[in-house]
């Protein structure tokens, strides 16, 4: 059973913002937009601090829309959440020992997006390295030992993660080596993620269950994001501009994790507003078109926002 239930006013609602995208946007095809939209109703259930306990934080069965939210997609650094969760996984069991360097490495792959961070992180995880070609028996373990983080979320038995894929490093000129090896001819072994996936990942850390209550709150201060135009101005790829955070008022409060490549654009976000109920998005854009385009993400929170304003 999903996390979410779906709900008629959401159902209207939403449907109406991926229609008037389409239209807003005729270089965006169906099958290359999927969205996720969790609401949070009275008594609202996350952002406590960790409150509830696991057991009855995941009784509360939110409402939710989804269009296309099943749909695997490559995220992008929107992956970079499932890294961050293992990695505080991982601390918590004593798997890694906790280092100023790793620190650093996990502050960079979030709040600056880094990817060079990112592959720190993944061979922390995973207790691999990049590096020339392997044959045999060494090239099946290393791949084995690259498959930890799929085998640790799998383990959850979330209906939204069953058709994930995380065991890649995120690239800026792409894999070489063993990591193209890994990758697989037609790169048929990409990262894939859903908005469900994201969605129900985002909503645990949001929720305080991701680990502890006190890793999520790590986590959530990480993710937290400026909207101060100033701010913004300074840093070109701050992960709000061209993104959700993008349609947003400045009196809102924003926690998220962008995504760009060349062929795609994404965005997953915890919003909050004065006189409104929080809220969850996710969204995931395809095509090369509109992952130059920096209007279409903000447009989508712009009518999220308004509808919203009619719950």
């Amino acid at each position: 059973m999903t996390f979410f239930h779906k709900n008629e006013q959401l159902e209207t609602l939403g449907s109406k913002i991926v229609e008037a995208t389409k239209a807003e946007f005729p270089t965006l095809a169906a099958n290359q937009l999927a969205v996720t939209w969790i609401v949070y109703d009275p008594p609202v259930v996350v952002n406590t601090g960790g409150a509830l306990s696991v057991q009855e934080f995941w009784k509360y069965q939110v409402r939710g829309f989804s269009d296309r939210g099943d749909e695997r997609t490559y995220p992008a650094s929107v992956v970079k959440l499932f890294y961050l969760v293992a990695i505080y996984e991982w601390i918590a069991k004593g798997m890694i020992t906790p280092s100023t360097e790793l620190d650093r490495a996990i502050r960079d792959t979030i709040v600056h997006s880094s990817n060079d961070a990112t592959s720190l992180v993944v061979d922390m995880l995973t207790g691999t390295t990049s590096g020339p070609e392997l044959s045999g028996g060494p090239f099946e373990t290393w791949q084995k030992q690259r498959n930890i983080v799929n085998r640790y979320f799998q383990s959850l038995y979330w209906e939204e993660l069953q058709t994930i894929n995380i065991n890649q490093k995120t690239w800026c000129d792409g894999p070489y080596g063993r990591e193209r090896a890994f990758l697989g001819e037609l790169m048929e072994n990409r990262n894939m993620l859903t908005t469900n996936a994201v969605a129900r990942l985002l909503h645990s850390i949001i929720g305080g269950v991701a680990v502890s209550s006190k890793a999520s709150q790590a986590m959530m201060a990480l993710m937290q994001r400026s909207l101060d135009p100033a701010e913004l101005a300074e840093d070109p790829e701050n992960q709000v501009t061209g993104f959700l955070g993008g349609g947003l008022p400045q009196n809102a409060t924003l926690w998220s994790k962008a995504g760009l490549t060349t062929t795609v654009r994404h965005d997953a976000a915890y919003i909050e507003l004065p006189n409104l109920q929080p809220y969850l998005l996710v969204v995931f854009t395809e095509g090369k078109a509109n992952s130059k385009n920096e209007t279409i993400l903000p447009f989508i929170s712009q009518q999220f926002v308004e509808a919203m304003k009619n719950l």
